[in-house]
């Protein structure tokens, strides 16, 4: 087990408050017997680009501190080989919320078809059908740009009951205005200028569009609390989505800028700035302050995890809720994210694009402090959380049930092997063995991250960082990975 290492950072901001204790509930004064049969609510927080050593616990990154992640990492389970499904949030997103390849209904890249597709249930539509109430706070995005109600991405029209948060890759963390989007789109428009919008707009509140101050990781943390309070007495399904820590990473408030004496950087000026000009500036290598406003919007998004599981012990639900912490895809290094010796970044197949943070917690149920290197997936999160809910699991799905793993009564589910597909690179895993392919770097040019063009094979047991291409020594190991691939292409199911 690898030793616990906390770099304390000097952020001079105040501690949370401690939520009020409430009264001792009928609930908690029932016999332990009766508790213990309680079925579990679950709360699934999904992080955005965290960096895959970003984690103080991992003591992989001698700047970070995030004693609430580490908290929630000393009384859950951590896995080092977790998966996303994609090196890209949309497509990476439908994975986790139906357990199963999004290839299958058609979603590789941007723009993809989302989650169109019914005969794919959602983890929300599976738990409200067993008897949760259902909640989405914050960003959800699903392939394409259709994200309103009457479509089936929309979290109200995949299983959830109440929704506040936002659509799409991105949202400015600081403004949720229609006055200050409609504003910067003329002038934009005034200049003739290309580029991707700030996403200064409103957010959803249920199936309407609100104006709303403040600053994003702190408004998602006070819904889910709000959400908690709200549905205390019920088994509960609560998705928290944070934009963090997401471009752009310099939308911080502006007393932490003050703070840590960070001069920060300017949103983007459409009279006086061409869109990529501006964009370049604010990525690595680029950005003398990159890493620090990066490491600032990770402490907000700990601080929140902090006050959200503070109001679950203060509403007496520690021991009855699930939670599970989880990155979207791997850390994106343009922003100035970590992914230790691991190579590559967000949208990219290298190791550094796809593993990411993954921590399960329950306590009295699931092993505390354990660390497992274990490969699993994000899709095996819908099957994990169904089965120790209660309810059904599709039989189509491709993740596993990670239970027995977490509550030490067996070992890891059988698994031979996990695939990735971006249409323009691939990637299989088989035991130490990847085979990975790119046929084209345009996206990665564009995003300022590495990929070498052609077929490698890497031993990830002996290199990790895959440097050293060994594909020359195991032709047979490359036929075996590349059939492989085919055969998982071959039955996706004529998307």
């Amino acid at each position: 087990m690898r030793a616990f290492a906390v770099a304390l950072l000097a952020f001079a901001c105040a501690a949370p408050q401690e939520p009020q204790k409430p009264q001792e509930s009928q609930e908690s004064q029932k016999p332990a017997a009766v508790r213990e049969a309680r079925v579990p609510s679950i709360l699934l927080i999904i992080a955005d680009d965290q960096g895959w050593a970003d984690l103080s616990c991992t003591g992989l990154a001698p700047d970070v501190s995030t004693p609430n992640l580490d908290r929630l990492a000393a009384r859950g389970t951590r896995f080092t080989h977790a998966y996303a499904t994609s090196p890209i949030c949309n497509a990476s997103r439908a994975g986790l919320m139906t357990g199963s390849y999004q290839q299958r209904f058609g979603t590789f890249w941007y723009g993809g078809k989302g989650m169109h597709d019914a005969r794919f249930p959602t983890l929300a539509e599976l738990l409200r059908a067993a008897g949760h109430a259902t909640g989405y706070v914050g960003k959800f995005h699903y392939g394409g740009n259709v994200h309103r109600p009457g479509n089936r991405s929309f979290p109200l029209e995949h299983g959830y009951n109440s929704l506040f948060g936002f659509a799409g890759g991105r949202k400015h963390y600081l403004v949720h205005s229609r006055a200050a989007e409609a504003e910067f789109q003329r002038v934009r428009r005034a200049h003739g200028r290309k580029g991707q919008s700030l996403r200064q707009g409103p957010v959803w509140e249920g199936a309407e569009q609100v104006d709303i101050e403040g600053f994003s990781t702190e408004l998602l943390g006070e819904r889910a609390r709000a959400f908690l309070r709200e549905h205390a007495a019920q088994p509960f399904f609560l998705t928290l989505s944070f934009n963090a820590v997401h471009n752009f990473t310099h939308q911080l408030p502006k007393d932490y800028l003050e703070r840590h004496g960070l001069a920060g950087l300017a949103d983007w000026d459409p009279s006086t700035d061409a869109y990529y000009d501006w964009y370049r500036a604010g990525r690595y290598p680029n950005s003398p302050e990159g890493r620090a406003l990066y490491l600032g919007q990770l402490f907000y998004l700990d601080h929140e995890v902090g006050r959200v599981l503070d109001e679950l012990e203060a509403l007496d639900l520690e021991r009855d809720t699930i939670v599970v912490y989880v990155g979207d895809n791997g850390g994106s290094t343009p922003i100035y994210a970590d992914n230790g010796p691991l190579r590559g970044s967000k949208y990219t197949l290298y190791e550094g694009g796809i593993r990411v943070p993954l921590i399960a917690s329950w306590p009295g149920h699931f092993a505390a402090g354990a660390i497992h290197d274990d490969v699993v997936s994000t899709m095996d999160l819908l099957p994990t959380l169904c089965a120790s809910a209660g309810a059904p699991v599709p039989a189509h799905v491709d993740g596993r049930d990670l239970g027995p793993l977490l509550t030490g009564e067996g070992p890891a589910p059988t698994r031979k092997t996990l695939v990735w597909d971006t249409n323009h690179e691939t990637a299989v895993r088989r035991g130490k063995w990847k085979l990975k392919t790119a046929k084209s770097n345009r996206h990665a040019d564009h995003e300022m991250v590495e990929v070498e063009l052609g077929t490698f094979l890497y031993d990830l047991e002996a290199d990790p960082g895959e440097r050293r291409d060994v594909a020359a020594g195991h032709p047979e190991i490359v036929a075996e990975l590349e059939s492989a691939h085919a055969q998982w292409s071959a039955a996706l199911g004529g998307e």
